[in-house]
C-alpha cells in the first residue's frame, strides 16, 4: 500500500518545515532481482545516460564539505578501490561478489574506525559517522554509471545497488554467536540497535547523526550487565520514504529480532534531551527525506487490513528514566497527535491515544524515526515476540558556539565531538539499563 501523497519538496523550504516537523527526527517485500539465478539477466540497458542519472543524495557528493569529510577521514580512497574491483568483474556473478565484498568492507572499516581499531587515516574524530555516509554515496554513484562489457540490465543494476546498500549498512551482518559454551547459566543476551544516516543536508550539509554514530560505536560489542554479558548487533537505515515502503526495515530486522532478547531503534530528536517514545503512529507527515521527496498518508505495510493505528513500546521505560545514565535528562514521552474517533481534526493527547483514534503523530513525530519504531514494534507483534523493544530519541547533535553557521563554519569542533561522544556513552548506558531490567 502506497501513501496518499507523493510530491517534491523545494530545498529552500526544508528549513521552515524542519522547525515544525523534525524537531522529532526521526511487510517483507518481494525478493529483489538478485535473488533470481545469476545467469538469468534481463536485456541490457538501452542507454548509458539513463543508468548514470545520479540521485539527489549522490549529487551533493561533489560539494566541498563531503569531499573534506572524505579526505580528512581517509575514506576518499574507498571509491577508487571500488572502481578497480568492478573493472575486474567479467560477469554478473563476479560483479555481485565484488559489490557484496566492497559494501561489507566499508561497513567494517567504519565500525573499526569508530571502535579504535586500525589507523584513523585522517584527523577527524573516530566517532564520526559521516565518512560512512558519504563514502557509500561515492560507491553507489560509481555503480550507477558503470558500463561493464558483459552488459548489465536495469534490473540487475538495481539488485547490485540494493546489495551494496544492505552490506554497507550492516543490515545483512547482524549475526549473534551461539549461546552454547558461554559461562553463566543465562548465556549472552542478544541486543539489536539501529541508527540513521545524516539528514536535512540542504539545511546544513555538515550534519552528523548521533544515532548512526552510536550504531558504529556499538556494533559487535559486549556490554556487562548485572545478569551477565550482552552482545550488540547494529545497522544503519536510510532517510528515504521509498526504502521504507519497499520493506527495508522488515527485510533487515525479521531474522535478528526473532533471535534477540531486546531491541531499540534510535534516531535524533529534540534539543538537550533523550526521549523513550511510548507510542508509535501509523502516519507519514510529509516532511522531505534525503531525496527531497515527501510522503503523506498511512504507513504502507503488508496486510493493511490488520494494520493498527498505534503500537506501543515494550522497553522498560520506567527503569530507563529513573537511572543515572548521563548528562542529558531522559523522559518517558507519552504525547501523541490523533484524530479522535468520530472526529475530523487532529488533537494533541499528552497521555497517549484514545480508543478508536486515527494516528497523526506518535511520540516520535510523523517522520521516519516514528516509522521505524512503528514498523519494528509491529514486526515484534506480528511475529508474537515477547521481548522488550521500542524507540529512543537522542538529543540533537549541536556544533560548538561560533560554529553554527553552515555557510562559514568548519566541519567539526571540540564541542561537537564531545557532544557526540556523550550521546554515544549515554545510549550505551541506557541499553545496559534496559538489558538489566528486562
Amino acid at each position: 500500500m502506497r501513501p496518499l501523497g507523493h510530491i517534491r519538496v523545494r530545498p529552500e523550504l526544508l528549513g521552515l518545515v524542519l522547525l515544525t516537523t523534525t524537531a522529532l527526527t526521526l511487510a517483507t517485500p518481494p525478493p529483489p532481482a538478485a535473488a533470481q539465478p545469476l545467469a538469468a539477466q534481463p536485456a541490457p540497458v538501452r542507454s548509458a545516460t539513463a543508468a548514470a542519472a545520479f540521485t539527489v543524495e549522490e549529487q551533493r557528493l561533489d560539494r566541498a564539505v563531503p569531499q573534506e569529510i572524505l579526505r580528512r577521514s581517509g575514506f576518499d580512497a574507498v571509491a577508487p578501490d571500488f572502481v578497480r574491483s568492478l573493472r575486474g568483474a567479467d560477469s554478473y556473478a563476479e560483479a555481485e561478489r565484488a559489490v557484496a565484498r566492497s559494501g561489507a568492507r566499508l561497513w567494517q572499516r567504519a565500525v573499526d574506525r569508530a571502535q579504535g581499531r586500525g589507523p584513523a587515516r585522517g584527523d577527524l574524530s573516530r566517532d564520526d559517522d559521516r565518512p560512512l555516509y558519504w563514502a557509500r554515496l561515492a560507491l553507489t554513484r560509481e555503480l550507477r554509471q558503470w558500463q561493464p562489457e558483459f552488459g548489465l540490465s536495469e534490473t540487475g543494476r538495481a539488485a547490485l545497488l540494493g546489495k551494496l546498500e544492505r552490506s554497507s549498512r550492516g543490515q545483512d551482518s547482524m549475526d549473534f554467536p551461539a549461546r552454547d559454551g558461554v559461562k553463566g547459566a543465562k548465556g549472552v543476551k542478544r541486543i539489536v540497535l539501529t541508527g540513521f544516516d545524516p539528514f536535512t543536508l540542504d539545511r546544513d550539509i555538515r550534519i552528523s547523526n548521533p544515532s548512526g554514530a552510536t550504531a558504529l560505536a556499538l556494533d559487535g560489542t559486549v556490554i556487562r550487565t548485572a545478569d551477565g554479558p550482552a552482545r550488540m548487533e547494529t545497522a544503519v537505515f536510510p532517510v528515504r520514504w521509498g526504502d521504507f515502503a519497499d520493506g527495508t526495515v522488515e527485510q533487515a530486522l525479521r531474522g535478528p529480532l526473532s533471535r534477540a532478547d531486546l531491541f531499540t531503534t534510535v534516531s535524533q530528536g529534540r534539543v538537550g534531551r533523550i526521549d523513550v517514545e511510548r507510542f508509535n503512529g501509523a502516519w507519514r507527515g510529509g516532511f522531505g527525506d534525503n531525496e527531497n521527496v515527501s510522503e503523506t498518508g498511512l504507513v504502507p505495510v503488508t496486510d493493511p487490513a490488520s494494520q493498527p493505528q498505534w503500537t506501543t513500546t515494550s522497553l522498560p521505560y520506567r527503569s530507563i528514566v529513573e537511572a543515572d545514565t548521563g548528562r542529558f535528562p531522559v523522559y518517558d514521552n507519552t504525547s501523541v497527535t490523533e484524530v479522535p474517533a468520530g472526529g475530523t481534526a487532529p488533537v494533541v493527547r499528552p497521555d497517549g491515544p484514545t480508543p478508536g483514534s486515527a494516528a497523526r503523530a506518535g511520540g516520535g513525530g510523523d517522520y521516519l524515526s516514528n516509522e521505524i519504531a512503528y514498523r519494528a514494534t509491529l514486526l515484534r507483534d506480528r511475529l508474537e515476540l515477547d521481548i522488550p523493544g521500542g524507540h529512543v530519541h537522542t538529543p540533537v547533535l549541536q556544533f560548538g558556539a561560533g560554529n553554527t553557521d553552515p555557510a562559514t563554519g568548519s566541519v567539526t569542533d571540540p564541542e561537537f565531538v564531545q557532544n557526540r561522544l556523550d550521546i554515544i556513552a549515554q545510549l550505551r548506558a541506557i541499553v545496559t539499563v534496559a538489558a538489566e531490567a528486562s
